[in-house]
């Protein structure tokens, strides 16, 4: 997945995206990362188990979200996680002026229709329901990795 950045009339610059993984079950972790590779997504994805450590991550030491500007960053984000829940950590993506353009597909169990409202109104781009049996599982991936290769994702300023 290339971002082309084309705000000027000159060349396309051309960025690498990272992936930000935030799934605190292992499982899931690896099949979601395989499904992307098979899709023929070579990005990094960097994976967070736990909110605490990702929103480290994303906003740095100084936890002002600095260390984000001029990030390409494409966010995959499951609801429950041991720390936090997922809705605080969409809701302080999107609040912080260095991370509310990147993109946030939050990969859920959770199929509740006022959740998934919720979700979108805080600024959520996808909201994916996590199918039950594994090869549905893997399937939605795969699917989702099709996407990554063709979507666009902004700077953060």
């Amino acid at each position: 997945m290339r971002l082309r950045d084309d705000r000027g009339l000159g060349d396309l610059d051309v960025h690498p995206v990272c992936i930000v993984m935030i799934e605190d079950d292992e499982g899931h972790a690896r099949l979601i990362e395989r499904n992307i590779r098979r899709a023929g997504v070579n990005n990094d994805i960097v994976p967070f188990r736990n909110g605490t450590d990702a929103l480290a991550y994303l906003f740095g030491p100084d936890g002002t979200g600095e260390v984000s500007a001029r990030r390409h960053l494409l966010i995959l984000l499951d609801l429950n996680l041991p720390d936090m829940t997922g809705i605080d950590i969409l809701e302080k993506i999107k609040a912080n002026p260095h991370t509310k353009r990147s993109p946030v597909v939050v990969l859920t169990t959770t199929d509740d229709a006022r959740e998934i409202q919720r979700c979108y109104d805080l600024g959520a781009n996808v909201y994916i329901t996590k199918p039950v049996n594994y090869e549905g599982f893997s399937h939605a991936i795969r699917q989702l990795g099709l996407f990554f290769s063709v979507m666009q994702v902004p700077e953060n300023s």
